[in-house]
């Protein structure tokens, strides 16, 4: 077997072995992100990682969401309700403080702690009822796994965005 074409983004690079296909786009799009993020966060200093530019989130903030966005979205996934410590993180995800390298490697440990839930999935559940949240709003396995793919990708393009901004605000 060949290494993957890296030029390539990784829905193209075909399909994953033992993956699912239902579940297998949610594994391409968090290969994007971590892909993505490696290349467009190096080399941002501490103070740009946390830069805030007028209302825009920092940087650090978007790494720090999409980990923990995953992690709860994952949790209503798998029928579960959100912890304590879930909760907390989630109002401290805009706080300064972590570097580069620890956001970096908190979502990369998220993306593959959720890979292996995901890889639990049986596709015969594909359309029964989630809830989210203490309104439990109803959704799906599906609406969920499609929601978790295009969260990540709106908060990679939004902290590409910023570490982009704020490159261009120190020049």
């Amino acid at each position: 077997m060949s290494a993957p074409d890296l030029s390539l983004e990784p829905w193209m690079r075909g399909p994953i072995p033992g993956i699912e296909p239902l579940v297998m786009p949610v594994f391409f799009s968090f290969q994007m992100v971590r892909e993505d993020l490696a290349r467009y966060t190096a080399g941002l200093t501490q103070e740009q990682l946390w830069m805030q530019q007028g209302s825009i989130a920092s940087v650090g903030f978007h790494l720090r969401h999409i980990a923990g966005s995953i992690e709860r979205l994952t949790a209503y996934l798998m029928n579960e309700s959100l912890t304590a410590d879930q909760l907390a993180s989630m109002k401290e995800e805009a706080a300064p403080g972590a570097t580069l390298s620890e956001l970096l490697a908190t979502v990369d440990a998220t993306l593959a702690a959720t890979e292996a839930r995901l890889r639990t999935i049986d596709p015969a559940t594909i359309h029964e009822p989630r809830f989210i949240g203490r309104k439990r709003l109803p959704t799906t396995v599906l609406g969920l796994l499609v929601h978790i793919a295009e969260h990540s990708q709106r908060h990679l393009g939004q902290a590409i965005t910023t570490a982009k901004l704020v490159r261009n605000s120190a020049s």
